[in-house]
């Protein structure tokens, strides 16, 4: 099957079972992610973001809906579809590249062409004087580098973010948004981002989607196109010297079920 075919979520919901009864946690989520295209995902807390993030990964199956790649079902984990968590989760006892293949090694693919890819990819992200090191002797935002590398080693169609810039002081926030979007831009990868920041949502992506308190269903929808760069979003840091950037900014702030009186 080729690179490059749409993500699709139909009539997507979960529910949880407890000795307390049944909740409801995402409803009927529908939407879909074209080739090449960057989405967020926003929402208040508990509203089943990292949740979704999970089903399309296949690693949580819904309770009922759909979600295809390609028009194929996704039910379990996919090796076209890469996931980067919020901790870099490097092993310690791992040198930088070893780490970056832990992903190529699980899904057995060729240890030759993984290698040559691994290596490729930490010299391209300024890591290649680094590979025999160990993640203690890199700083946060080398360490996010390298889980971005080992996620796209194995060459996913789709890549996952959940809130990957998180854990970072926010000068090294803003730095490395910059970078990953460049990174995925140029690999053609088509990206779904969560995140709590709405400036993240803005200067990343294409398109946000924001959901609603528990149970999570799609409230709204948002689409960024800045003046002078039509067919093209400008670089993070870019976005947020640009007058829209403050209307879109205002617009996901009061979509959103947090405010007082709630």
């Amino acid at each position: 099957m080729s690179a490059g075919e749409p993500i699709v979520l139909n009539e997507v919901s979960l529910r949880y079972f407890t000795p307390q009864g049944e909740t409801l946690a995402l409803d009927r989520v529908s939407l879909g992610v074209e080739p090449g295209e960057f989405v967020s995902i926003v929402g208040p807390s508990g509203c089943g973001k990292s949740t979704l993030l999970s089903i399309i990964a296949g690693i949580l199956p819904a309770s009922s809906g759909t979600v295809t790649l390609g028009g194929q079902p996704i039910r379990r984990p996919s090796p076209r579809i890469g996931y980067m968590l919020q901790q870099d989760y490097l092993f310690e006892w791992r040198n930088i590249l070893d780490n970056a293949l832990l992903g190529a090694q699980i899904q057995k693919l060729d240890r030759a062409r993984a290698q040559d890819r691994a290596v490729f990819l930490l010299e391209k992200y300024g890591l290649g004087a680094f590979l025999t090191h160990y993640p203690r002797e890199l700083s946060g935002g080398m360490r996010q580098r390298v889980a971005l590398a080992r996620t796209l080693v194995t060459e996913p169609d789709v890549v996952l973010l959940d809130e990957p810039f998180s854990a970072l002081d926010s000068q090294t926030r803003l730095a490395l948004a910059d970078e990953v979007v460049g990174i995925l831009r140029e690999e053609k990868k088509s990206v779904i981002l969560v995140t709590h920041d709405l400036g993240e949502a803005i200067t990343m992506t294409n398109r946000a989607i924001v959901l609603s308190k528990r149970p999570g269903h799609i409230k709204a929808e948002h689409t960024f196109t800045f003046a002078g760069y039509a067919g093209n979003h400008p670089a993070p840091f870019t976005v947020r010297t640009l007058p829209e950037y403050n209307d879109y900014f205002t617009s996901l702030w009061q979509e959103l079920d947090i405010h007082i009186g709630h």
